[in-house]
């Protein structure tokens, strides 16, 4: 629960600040007629629009199991990231294209910059704090792998996304200020048009990037190879294992995991004796993986002594 709340305060801060960059920007792009910073007012309010998807995609998921779910709502977060990229790609990386493109054929002159000069400072600022405040999140789950590779093995879109969002809107923001700062020095109408794009091509590769995590996680993404090599190892330990098969697992939430075994205990071993060993694994396994909240053993190749053959044994 400590780690859901931590993330839902990541989410709320970058809505908070989004929400509040978004009307400047606006108010400096109605006083000043830029495009980039018109796109940008877009991309802020798309940006705070998604966090509150986020949010109720999180609460949605935290939803107990019943009869018709019985593996819980976990899941529906990453629908709505689904969601949230579809946006970022249709609304913001669309709506900021199409609105460059219709400047650099009738571009209009820019106004006095110093709106935009100081709207861009002020939300550089709280952009970043936003995105401090994610990248702190994310650490937390980092580990020893690059921060690329990180991020893809995240299973926290209320993390990945949001972090995402706040690194595109750095670098979009930087976009703007050098589109409205060249367009000024050199007295050429086309570089705001040029960057309103250039900010657009940046929200649809994000989309895209966004899009491709959350397909992989909505249609079962399992546990990466580092995390199976340890699974196959700690069950190897026990000295009732004979034999195993390579773990099966699939993430149903960000902390919310299930795991296949399906081991071949010594055949010397007892009923009861092989229930102890199941036992054993479990407790071991859940203290170094806690995302395995539903473990399934099942055992196989049993002689027990006469008892006869194979029977599976179920661990939830």
């Amino acid at each position: 629960m400590a780690g859901a709340s931590s993330s839902k305060i990541v989410v709320y801060g970058a809505i908070v600040a989004n929400l509040a960059i978004a009307v400047s920007k606006f108010v400096a792009a109605f006083f000043t007629g830029s495009a980039a910073m018109m796109s940008e007012g877009i991309h802020s309010l798309v940006d705070s629009g998604n966090g509150m998807l986020i949010l109720f995609g999180m609460s949605r998921s935290a939803r107990p199991a019943d009869a018709k779910h019985p593996f819980g709502y976990s899941k529906e977060i990453y629908f709505w990231t689904v969601i949230v990229a579809v946006l970022i790609f249709a609304v913001g990386g669309g709506m900021s294209l199409y609105k460059g493109y219709q400047y650099l054929l009738n571009p209009a002159p820019l106004t006095d910059p110093t709106w935009n000069y100081w709207v861009l400072g002020l939300a550089i600022v709280f952009e970043g704090v936003a995105c401090t405040l994610a990248y702190r999140e994310f650490r937390k789950t980092q580990g020893d792998y690059g921060f690329w590779q990180a991020l893809r093995r995240s299973k926290d879109p209320a993390v990945f996304a949001i972090l995402l969002e706040d690194l595109a809107a750095l670098v979009g923001l930087a976009i703007a200020l050098a589109g409205i700062y060249f367009g000024h020095l050199l007295n050429n109408l086309y570089f705001d048009g040029g960057a309103s794009m250039l900010i657009g091509l940046l929200l649809v590769g994000m989309a895209v990037f966004m899009l491709g995590e959350a397909k992989g996680l909505l249609v079962g993404e399992g546990a990466d190879a580092t995390v199976l090599r340890g699974l196959e190892a700690l069950a190897r330990q026990d000295a009732a294992v004979e034999q195993l098969r390579p773990p099966l697992t699939m993430y149903l939430g960000p902390t919310d995991a299930v795991l296949a075994l399906d081991i071949s205990f010594r055949d010397q071993l007892t009923a009861v004796e092989v229930e102890e060993a199941v036992e054993r694994l479990q407790t071991a396994i859940k203290a170094k993986y806690p995302d395995f909240k539903r473990i399934f053993i099942e055992a196989s190749a049993l002689t027990n002594h006469g008892t006869g053959s194979a029977r599976p044994t179920a661990v939830g």
